[in-house]
């Protein structure tokens, strides 16, 4: 039986992936499914570069806005939203556009990985926090790092709620976050077809710093 097709778009901050997307809904009459880790959350307008109403050009959006900022909302969880937003844009006879920068997203959602069900050692988080507190953030990530190099490549040193994660899963199961991800990969629901945007990074970086200019205007206006 042939897969359903869906259309991912990745790229960095700034980099047009957002009217790119909504030019091509409007030409193969597609809707458009966000695969932001700061877009889902409300309120936070400033710096997402959250589309508004007028930008979307009357195409429907999903996964903005959907969480409060003060709520956990994990990777798996994102996961199951995102491929209930897909499923209900291909019922309705549309093609699903999948458009966004958090890499770890997009990588969950087309390479169908299952995260385990493990019970948080609130104990070792405690020591975790208190660590964090005493040494910097930047110490836990360096030992992150030594346990588990290749996840911790798409991990920011600021990111301090991944950061525990890879350190956590490592203490709980004697597995890199890693290594658990890579045994929990299934076959693809859906045929997805992925377009990456690059560019110049100095281009790139004038027009980050425009934008940021322009929202904080239009918020202080």
């Amino acid at each position: 039986m042939q897969k359903q097709k869906v259309i991912v778009i990745g790229g960095p901050t700034a980099s047009g992936k957002t009217k790119l997307s909504i030019e091509l809904a409007k030409k193969i009459n597609g809707e458009i499914v966000s695969a932001d880790s700061m877009q889902i959350y409300k309120e936070m307008n400033i710096g997402t570069a959250k589309p508004d109403s007028e930008e979307m050009q009357g195409i429907k959006h999903y996964m903005l806005d959907i969480v409060s900022p003060d709520i956990r909302f994990s990777v798996a969880q994102y996961k199951t939203e995102a491929k209930q937003a897909i499923k209900e844009i291909l019922n309705k006879g549309k093609v699903p556009i999948v458009i966004g920068g958090t890499g770890l997203y997009i990588e969950t959602l087309i390479y169908e990985i299952e995260f385990p069900q493990i019970e948080i050692d609130l104990e070792y988080r405690k020591k975790l926090e208190e660590t964090a507190k005493k040494k910097g953030l930047e110490y836990l990530y360096n030992k992150a790092v030594k346990i588990d190099k290749s996840a911790m490549e798409k991990i920011s040193k600021n990111d301090k709620k991944r950061i525990l994660r890879v350190l956590e899963l490592y203490h709980q199961t004697g597995k890199t976050k890693s290594k658990l991800e890579e045994n929990s990969r299934k076959e693809p629901e859906y045929d997805y077809r992925f377009f990456a945007i690059d560019m110049d990074r100095e281009i790139l970086y004038d027009r980050i710093n425009k934008r940021v200019d322009i929202m904080l205007e239009s918020r202080i206006n």
